[in-house]
């Protein structure tokens, strides 16, 4: 019988792309989400049989349990921007990761974040590394995967900033700070390789960056170019940043919110002498290979404006 891979957040932007990797190499996939309606759009992506939907929440341990019954891995892919990250990141790692063990299960993979410290200034910061430890203290063997930033055609990154280049002034805040953005297919492959072949990475860390490395200021710049515009770039001085963030960060649908502007004090790229991508034997795909097909919709005339070089 073919592995029993649950997966926890399997219908957000990596969950479906983890999926499609687990059910390509012929797992059985079970999609653990609060409202399992959300993922029903994975189910014609697998055979018959192939996918399995359940009702959990990582804040209810009962829910987890029940989701990780006869898994032979377990993912944990969810995570959030604002919010209540302690109950999310720290509590419901640690209630994933000791149902898992109480299970049996064979692997856990924990998908982090790079800037995770339990020391962190930013709340987000913090309660993933504090995430981490509760993984390793339930399931000592347990993968932990920690990508930059994530980019994909349904991303909230790449999109988000391609759709300002279309206003005359495009303020950039913290524009030397530094990115590695990295591709979802790219980081798919990884989590599901680890969940799959548990002896060969149990126990480890990996860092997942792409190929580049970008400063904000310098991702805006490419983003003008892949999409036609030529805004004037208006940088935001740190003091009025912060500010903006303090201000406007706790109303809805704020840009930033403070612990947002927290994180951007410093560069998310891969620590040096960290395992990576070389570990599973996959080349990271740059951002102009794969882009273009998404970004094209936000050109001044879409798909039929005349091409243009993204090249620096």
């Amino acid at each position: 019988m073919s592995r029993l891979v649950t997966l926890f957040g399997g219908g957000g932007f990596l969950g479906r792309y983890v999926a499609q990797e687990l059910l390509k190499a012929g797992a059985r996939v079970r999609i653990a989400e609060r409202d399992p309606s959300d993922a029903w759009f994975l189910k014609p992506l697998g055979g018959l049989g192939q996918t399995q939907f359940v009702p959990a929440s990582v804040t209810k341990p009962t829910t987890v349990a029940h989701a990780v019954e006869g898994a032979d891995s377990v993912v944990n892919l969810v995570g959030i921007l604002k919010g209540d990250f302690d109950s999310i990141h720290r509590k419901g790692a640690a209630n994933v990761a000791a149902a898992a063990s109480a299970a049996g299960a064979r692997a856990l993979v924990h998908v982090s974040a790079i800037g995770a410290d339990p020391e962190s200034t930013s709340a987000y910061g913090r309660s993933k590394g504090e995430g981490e430890a509760a993984a390793r203290a339930a399931f000592p063997a347990a993968t932990i995967i920690r990508p930059s930033i994530v980019f994909g055609q349904e991303d909230a990154f790449l999109n988000r900033f391609a759709a300002m280049q279309a206003a005359p002034f495009v303020p950039v805040l913290r524009g030397a700070v530094k990115f590695q953005p990295v591709w979802v297919a790219d980081v798919a492959k990884t989590i599901a390789a680890a969940a799959l072949d548990p002896g060969a990475h149990a126990g480890n860390i990996y860092e997942l960056g792409g190929p580049e490395v970008v400063s904000m200021a310098e991702l805006n710049a490419w983003l003008a170019r892949a999409t036609g515009h030529n805004p004037t770039f208006v940088p935001v001085p740190d003091s009025l940043g912060g500010i903006l963030a303090s201000i406007a960060g706790a109303l809805p649908g704020a840009p930033i919110t403070r612990d947002q502007w927290r994180m951007l004090q410093a560069d998310n790229v891969v620590a040096p002498g960290a395992k990576g991508f070389e570990a599973f034997g996959i080349e990271p795909t740059p951002m102009e290979a794969v882009a273009s097909a998404w970004l094209v919709r936000y050109r001044p005339h879409g798909r039929f404006a005349l091409p243009v070089k993204t090249a620096a």
